[in-house]
């Protein structure tokens, strides 16, 4: 199937292949041929598939045949729960309706409102909102949504865990009843299942792979440390590695991910911070510079979980595991992107055992464990049962010849080379670097290279002398930081 199979029009054809789109993913496969129906849609599908183009394409071919009148009120509407996904959405928009005559306009949170207030005194076509700063502009009389014929929610299920669903509502409606709603969601159980009923009619559900079919291109590793400093030395050893071209590091907190970055900047990193509580401005200046090679290393919180698409990332390192099994998905998600491959790393404590349980039940996958020569833990991982799928094919499940406390154990050589021997079952497996292949027995496998108010209740605590993360406390968040 190719995009011209899809009834789309010309111009949004040509913008496709000047931006080397050929066949459509699953998920637009399904969503665009609905959408062009008028038909409401409740759609799953997880950030990387493609979804971004599911919904804009057919919302700018509303605008193929559009009237020349300089429109004061709204056709489309797109809300999205952060900053930085809006962005990404607006700039699908431009790349993709380049050859039509729409106008868009952000409303974002964080950003001025003199060139907000400049762009809704002109002509109106497509707007792409966080709730917050929408409900805001609606409110003192400057939007008026009256007229609005395509609702469409980004991430729909992050909404809710910020905090937005009375904004959500509200805004839907101030728009016409008759109007067509395209909900886009990672999950859909209880108040999502909710809300998506309460917005939609006769939606047809599309649900694009199951959560143990994803990610099969990203290689996912579990290193055990005994405390903070056993952290930042596995994070300086891997960090080192020649095959980690860029990588995003995962930190709790927005303390955390600024300390975590001046401590890297310091051992000579070019490493930046992002988190919710940067101007707008300042964030889409580290994003840029992630995406221009100036920055190799960026800690973020979540608030980059579900927002940044950017090319070239083969590492995802978890230096604080996440406390919901779906920002895991999203957080590796970051990797892997468009068919590459990647590498998603995850460090993890016997205090964090609970979290990396509720990880590997949602996702059907047991993470392998391993050790670095030098840098192996104190004390052995109390581990659950797996539940679901279990390791990968040509991993042996428990402690072998050669591993330590079940994990293979790599011997630190000439480069960062590492090496591990399962001398007992006439197995050897060997890693050269973190990007290299594994050799197994005669066949050599090659590894994979390849949210907002994000973090702001969680508060990091320790235990007596060692540094060890407590619990953290949670809190949903206002809407007022979108």
């Amino acid at each position: 199937m190719s995009f011209a199979d899809l009834a789309l029009d010309e111009a949004l054809l040509r913008a496709l292949r000047e931006s080397g789109y050929t066949a459509p993913t699953p998920i637009q496969a399904q969503a665009i041929p609905a959408a062009l129906e008028g038909k409401d849609l409740i759609a799953s599908a997880q950030t990387g598939t493609g979804k971004t183009a599911a919904f804009m394409l057919p919302a700018l071919n509303r605008f193929v045949q559009a009237s020349h009148n300089r429109r004061r009120k709204a056709r489309v509407l797109v809300l999205t729960p952060t900053r930085e996904l809006s962005s990404q959405v607006m700039d699908a928009a431009r790349k993709y309706g380049k050859y039509l005559r729409v106008s868009t306009v952000s409303l974002l949170g964080g950003m001025p409102y003199g060139p907000q207030l400049r762009q809704l005194g002109g002509p109106l076509d497509l707007i792409v909102a966080t709730p917050g700063r929408l409900l805001d502009h609606v409110d003192r009389g400057r939007l008026d949504l009256s007229e609005v014929e395509l609702l469409i929610l980004d991430e729909a299920d992050r909404m809710l865990d910020l905090g937005f669903a009375d904004d959500v509502a509200r805004i839907a409606a101030a728009t016409p009843a008759t109007r067509q709603t395209l909900l886009f969601t990672a999950t859909l159980d209880g108040a999502m299942a909710r809300l998506a009923a309460d917005l939609t009619q006769d939606a047809q559900r599309i649900e694009i792979e199951g959560t143990a079919d994803r990610h099969q291109n990203i290689e996912q590793r579990l290193h055990v440390a005994d405390d903070l400093p056993h952290k930042h030395r596995l994070l300086d050893h891997l960090v080192r590695d020649d095959s980690l071209d860029r990588a995003i590091i995962f930190s709790a907190t927005k303390r955390d991910a600024d300390a975590l970055a001046e401590r890297l900047r310091d051992s000579g990193f070019a490493a930046a911070a992002l988190h919710g509580d940067m101007h707008q401005t300042m964030r889409n200046r580290t994003i840029a510079r992630l995406r221009n090679g100036q920055i190799r290393l960026l800690v973020a919180t979540d608030v980059a979980a579900r927002g940044i698409d950017v090319q070239g990332i083969t590492h995802v390192i978890n230096f604080d595991l996440p406390k919901a099994a779906e920002d895991y998905v999203h957080r590796i998600g970051r990797t892997g992107r468009a068919g590459r491959s990647g590498v998603a790393i995850s460090f993890a404590s016997n205090a964090d055992v609970q979290h990396l349980d509720r990880i590997e039940r949602y996702t059907g996958y047991r993470i392998d464990e391993h050790v670095i020569e030098g840098l192996e833990p104190s004390r052995p991982l109390r581990r659950g049962r797996p539940g679901g799928r279990g390791r990968p094919s040509g991993r042996r499940s428990g402690p072998q010849r050669g591993q330590r406390n079940g994990a293979p154990h790599y011997k630190s050589g000439e480069n960062g080379g590492r090496s591990a021997s399962n001398s007992g079952s006439g197995q050897q497996t060997r890693l050269e670097g973190a990007g290299a292949a594994y050799r197994i027995g005669n066949t050599t496998e090659h590894s994979r290279r390849g949210h907002g108010r994000d973090d702001g209740a969680r508060k990091p605590g320790h235990t007596r002398s060692t540094g060890r993360p407590e619990s953290y406390r949670s809190s949903r968040p206002s809407r007022h930081h979108d």
